[in-house]
């Protein structure tokens, strides 16, 4: 098996010792590319390319463990191995203790014993990096679980005529958690209602945010809070805990009536829903979007009423569902074009929700800058 090069980066201002680290490595036929530096500033002008930085601890810039400090302050540092004197092997220790890999006495090491010093250094760099990033993972998985719970929570729905269908795609690249939540929570009377939200920005603070709106939701309708006051006190809520002045949410609301035969909805920004009767979609009255929570203070939102045929589904979503890009277009996908895709997809059965995400998904080109969540509220009757 070829043994793998090793980039070395050599700082030491001594030539005498510089000439001799370099006649030991090939004394050693050591497969290594070996630069220099003779300062610890010219060390970190090329530390980017080393995977094993020598360092003398005497510097013409640097005395003792500062130049130990510095390097390993830098962001994705190498292994790095001290070189002390005879008389300095108590600093070597103290190295190590710093957060050296190990340190080594001139004029006490040959060529296999450096050799084997700076192999040792790197792949005892790459495992403790390795173990760093699966430990960062892991954490960064379970907070993604614990947010993601928060967020989309299991619906409060028992005993409930009222059917509820939810889908939830991450946005981006990466597949990160953003801000999307969803609820929906019957009352004793069986009103149900649901609602739709998306917090502007992607990240781990707006999921925070999004749950924390979530629960303040449901907190309020379990309460009894007529839907006006809901959204008012969510603005007075998402106010208080974003964390930055322009923030802010949108949301769909929507309260089913107990006979199913009817429906309110309040929109806070936020793309209307769709009212899907069978295999069609139906025309919905002339709504006002009304603003997002968090611009205006004091805002009254209004509901619209919708008369609900039989059979009916209420589909709300998110706008991830409506921005994605279409080939060789410079518009957004938009809501007609998704009703047009929805519509085809209705005539092919009841999954028709993972179809429209994987079309819309496709024309994009690959995953959607923004999360995509979908809530369906259907007629169990």
């Amino acid at each position: 098996m070829r043994t793998k090069t090793v980039r070395v980066l050599l700082v030491e201002d001594d030539d005498g010792d510089a000439l001799l680290v370099e006649a030991l490595l090939e004394e050693a036929r050591a497969p290594f590319i070996l630069s220099r530096a003779r300062t610890l500033a010219e060390a970190e002008e090329k530390l980017a390319g080393a995977e094993c930085v020598l360092l003398d601890l005497g510097l013409p810039d640097s005395q003792g463990l500062d130049g130990l400090h510095r390097l390993l302050d830098k962001h994705d540092a190498p292994a790095i191995l001290v070189l002390t004197g005879l008389d300095d092997e108590r600093e070597g220790i103290e190295a190590v203790a710093t957060g050296a890999e190990d340190y080594l006495i001139k004029g006490q090491v040959d060529g296999e014993l450096l050799l084997r010093g700076v192999r040792y250094a790197v792949e005892r760099r790459r495992a403790e990096d390795a173990q760093r990033q699966l430990r960062e993972a892991e954490l960064r998985a379970a907070e993604r679980s614990r947010l993601e719970r928060g967020l989309l929570p299991p619906p409060l729905l028992q005993n409930s005529d009222v059917n509820l269908e939810v889908r939830y795609q991450p946005g981006g690249q990466r597949m990160l958690l953003g801000g999307d939540f969803y609820d929906a929570v019957g009352m004793p009377d069986g009103t149900v209602h649901a609602i739709i939200g998306d917090v502007c920005g992607h990240g781990p603070d707006e999921a925070a945010l999004g749950v924390c709106l979530r629960i303040a939701w449901r907190a309020l309708v379990l309460a009894g809070e007529p839907p006006e006051k809901v959204l008012r006190t969510l603005d007075q809520v998402l106010v208080a805990e974003r964390h930055g002045d322009g923030i802010f949410t949108t949301a769909c609301m929507v309260t089913v009536a107990p006979d199913r035969r009817s429906a309110r909805y309040f929109l806070a920004g936020h793309p209307e829903p769709l009212l899907l009767v069978g295999r069609r979609i139906a025309d919905l009255p002339q709504s006002k979007i009304g603003v997002p929570l968090g611009v205006l203070p004091d805002y009254a939102w209004t509901g619209v009423d919708v008369q609900l045929p039989q059979g009916w589904s209420v589909m709300c979503y998110t706008d991830g569902l409506i921005e994605g890009r279409v080939p060789e277009d410079v518009e957004r996908l938009g809501v007609e074009r998704l009703s047009e895709i929805l519509h085809r997809h209705l005539q092919d059965g009841p999954n028709w929700m993972d179809s429209v995400i994987a079309e819309v998904t496709e024309l994009n080109g690959g995953a959607l800058d923004d999360d995509v969540a979908i809530l369906l509220l259907k007629d169990g009757k």
